[in-house]
Parts: structure tokens; C-alpha cells; sequence
């Protein structure tokens, strides 16, 4: 299956070309670069400088790794071309341009998803199959981190201009939002605090967003000026918590050059293994194995007629919901229902 790839920029070369690569069944054929240059580390990947030559070739998989005012209107144009689609998060700008998209994919028969490749991480994979075990009892409250310590601005990066999809929320928001829908599903109403706490930026870069639920709230943190030291993930219930620290190791690993496919490359450390704390005292579980892998694995299988999508237009018009209600609430400081 051919698999072209519009932008090669951080994302394009970090967290997509070297995971289709690493998938059997993918041939990353062609990537679209605003210069066309070439890069050694892909002798066999032709490089063009636009959609219209890449939409030229014979391609079956479009991934769109764009700033994100361009996602709309790109994945758009690919899928009036009857290519497939994985757009990186967040899917659009607008719950609007979303539900066109899904329109739009539907009416050409072709799979549309969004890159969500933390359902993937060992850290969440681990947090599914504790509360699916039932260990910790009825889930009261739910709390996910996602924190970057990154004092300095980046006026020239588009995440930091006053853009539609620009700031903190729209980048790590897609990734914690769509964790707990998928733990938890749709929650009654939203309440949020989303604002810009470094000196001189232009969009926001922290929030703070909870989600409520008839008896339990889950709780979705970030910020741009916090070391990541606070839990990465900590459940409590009725009958234990469970508490996990530290950041998967597979973006790490990727930025340092390592591919999925060299053995050991993403290991955790035991020291960052969550704990279990029950009237019985506390135990160590180890995080499960998981790999960004299967996202890409899932999307080949869903165009084969295989397996479902894991990620469907249904889950990602959710988190484009959540973004904007959140967005709503802290503009408005107010609670707001999830119509």
C-alpha cells in the first residue's frame, strides 16, 4: 500500500516517517516538502514540494502532517481525490471542518482518522487494563498530565502565533481528551481553565479541564512552564488508586533516531512502573508493552476491509467537540453541558 506524506516537518519526521516505515504492508513512496529536497535518511522516498504532484502518483494513504490551519482543506482535497486519510491531531480547527471531512470520506468510501498515537502508549495501555480489571473499584476521580517544561517562546513556530488550532490546548488537549473519552465515554458537562502563564506569548500555554461525570470527574493538565514530576496518570476509587510517573519512552526514542524496529528500543525503566495501593498494601504493575506501531497497523487493516477503524470519524468529531466546549467554558467561566 502506497503511503505519501504532506509535511516533513518535526512531526512528518519524528512520529510518522520512521512508524510507516516500521509497518508491514506500507511503502512510503512520496513526502511533500515546501523546498522538494531530498533527505538521505529516505534514498527510496521521492520528494515533491505539492499535493498536486504527490496526488499525481499512485498513492492509497495520504497522512497530513501540517500546520494546523491546513488540515482541512488538504485532507480535503485528498479525499475528493479518493485517497485515505490519517490527519495528525488535532483532525481540524472547527467542529464544522470535521463533520465535512467525515461527510466528505463517507460520500467517496474512504477511511478518514486522525493520529491518535497515545492510545499506543505503555503508560495508557497499562491505565485501560487496570480499570478494566476492576481493581480500583468505582472510578471517582481521574487525573491526566501532559506537561512541558519550556520556558522560552517560539514566535516564529505557527503554534505560538494567534491562530485558529494554534496554543497548548489544541496540541496536547486531542491526546488527553480522547484518553478519557475512550476510558470513560461522553461526560455530562465540561468546565475548563485554558490561559497563557509565560510572558509574551501570544496564545495559551496551560489549562486545566475537567470533565464531569454523574460520580466521578477526570481531570486533564498541561503547561508549558511545569517539569513533568507530577503524575503522569493517578486514578482513585473505591477500593485503590493507582498512580503512574514518568513519559512513555517512545518519543524520546524517536527523537534520538531509534526506530521501532531495533530490538529493546523503547524500554521503560522498572523505577517508573506504576503503584497500586489497596487496603493490602501497595504493589508495583508492571507498565504493559505498546508501540505507536499498531495505530498504523489498525489504519492498513481498515482499508483491507481487515479489522475497524480504531480511531473513527465518530471518536475524533468527539474530541473536536470537547476542544471547543472547553475553549467555550474557559471563555465564558462558566460549566458547560456536553450537548
Amino acid at each position: 500500500m502506497n503511503v505519501g506524506l504532506v509535511g516533513f516537518g518535526f512531526g512528518g519526521q519524528v512520529f510518522h516517517a520512521p512508524i510507516i516505515r516500521a509497518v508491514a504492508g506500507l511503502h512510503l513512496t512520496t513526502i511533500v516538502r515546501r523546498n522538494g529536497a531530498s533527505d538521505p535518511r529516505y534514498p527510496d522516498v521521492t520528494f515533491v514540494s505539492s499535493v498536486d504532484e504527490l496526488l499525481a502518483r499512485p498513492i492509497d494513504l495520504v497522512v497530513v502532517v501540517t500546520s494546523n490551519t491546513s488540515h482541512h482543506p488538504i485532507a480535503k482535497q485528498c479525499l475528493l481525490a479518493s485517497r485515505h486519510v490519517v490527519v495528525d491531531k488535532p483532525f481540524t480547527t472547527t467542529v464544522a471542518e470535521a463533520e465535512d471531512l467525515v461527510q466528505v470520506a463517507k460520500q467517496k468510501g474512504r477511511v478518514v482518522s486522525v493520529y491518535q498515537e497515545r492510545r499506543y502508549t505503555g503508560d495508557f495501555v497499562t491505565v485501560q487494563r487496570v480499570v478494566a480489571d476492576g481493581v480500583l473499584g468505582r472510578i471517582v476521580s481521574y487525573e491526566a498530565h501532559f506537561d512541558r517544561f519550556r520556558l522560552e517562546l517560539r514566535p516564529g513556530a505557527w503554534r505560538e502565533q494567534p491562530l485558529p488550532g494554534s496554543g497548548v490546548w489544541f496540541d496536547l488537549g486531542p491526546h488527553l481528551l480522547d484518553q478519557a473519552l475512550l476510558l470513560f465515554g461522553i461526560p455530562e458537562a465540561i468546565s475548563a481553565d485554558i490561559r497563557i502563564e509565560r510572558d509574551g506569548a501570544a496564545v495559551d500555554d496551560a489549562f486545566d479541564v475537567t470533565l464531569r461525570y454523574p460520580r466521578m470527574r477526570a481531570t486533564l493538565r498541561g503547561s508549558m512552564l511545569a517539569q513533568p514530576l507530577a503524575p503522569s496518570f493517578a486514578l482513585h476509587g473505591a477500593k485503590g488508586s493507582f498512580v503512574k510517573y514518568g513519559l512513555d519512552p517512545q518519543e524520546a526514542a524517536l527523537k534520538a533516531g531509534r526506530t521501532p524496529d531495533e530490538p529493546d528500543w523503547d524500554v521503560e525503566p522498572a523505577e517508573l512502573y506504576g503503584q497500586l495501593t489497596s487496603p493490602e498494601g501497595t504493589r508495583t504493575i508492571p507498565t504493559v508493552p505498546s508501540s505507536f506501531v499498531r495505530y498504523y497497523e489498525n489504519i492498513r487493516d481498515a482499508i483491507l476491509g481487515k479489522a475497524p477503524p480504531a480511531v473513527t470519524p465518530e471518536s475524533a468529531l468527539q474530541v473536536m467537540q470537547g476542544l471547543e466546549l472547553a475553549v467555550t467554558s474557559s471563555r465564558e467561566r462558566r460549566v458547560v453541558p456536553w450537548a
